[in-house]
């Protein structure tokens, strides 16, 4: 973990009366003693309001809750807690609410094992039971396996990319809806898919 990163971040938005919470990939990796480079955070603030204080941000996706910092610490992605509704291309959410809790957030992330929150302290939050996951090598779709997949048929990609990454193994339920949605890929970008495909071999 890049601690001046995390330790320069979390100071910044606790002096503006906001959290921020590691999440996703890395904090998955660091779990497995896995090397990685890619910085994942979550907060309570939104885009409008991290521009305020925030230096040096790339705004470009800020409508989806999105904004990239690079800085002297290092780079990241920060993503404001959210709900996302009415997917209209099988990639994108028609609908962006920003909530305030890793609770409401959790939701409408892929898999349990790129659920887990960790604060600056080291503190873990793992409201779906990521660890567990992890520590019985499951992929495991959050809720409802086929609605995962229908908003982001990606997913089935991921899935199968993780497993045998990572040496996991697909639980039942999820593996059930991903072959009963994999013609939803044939819906996608095909650069889109060749791109997720190249990060499998």
């Amino acid at each position: 973990m890049n601690k001046e990163l995390f330790t320069y971040l979390d100071k910044l938005f606790k002096e503006n009366g906001f959290s921020i919470f590691e999440v996703g990939g890395s904090v998955r990796d660091e779990i497995l003693s896995l090397e990685f480079t890619d910085y994942d955070f979550a907060t309570d603030a939104t885009p409008e309001e991290m521009m305020k204080f925030l230096p040096n941000v790339n705004d470009t996706f800020a409508k989806y809750g999105c904004i990239k910092y690079k800085g002297e610490y290092g780079r990241a992605e920060i993503t404001t807690f959210r709900n996302e509704e009415d997917y209209d291309d099988f990639r994108h959410p028609r609908k962006v609410s920003f909530v305030k809790s890793l609770e409401e957030d959790y939701t409408r992330r892929d898999f349990t094992i790129n659920a887990i929150y960790k604060d600056v302290n080291g503190k873990i939050y793992d409201p779906a039971h990521g660890v567990e996951d992890i520590n019985n090598k499951i992929i495991r779709f959050i809720g409802d396996p086929e609605k995962r997949i229908k908003e982001d048929p990606l997913r089935i990609l991921r899935a199968k990319r993780f497993a045998s990454k990572l040496g996991f193994k697909i639980e039942t339920k999820s593996q059930k809806a991903i072959d009963k949605f994999s013609y939803l890929l044939d819906k996608l970008n095909p650069e889109k898919v060749k791109e997720e495909e190249r990060k499998s071999k």
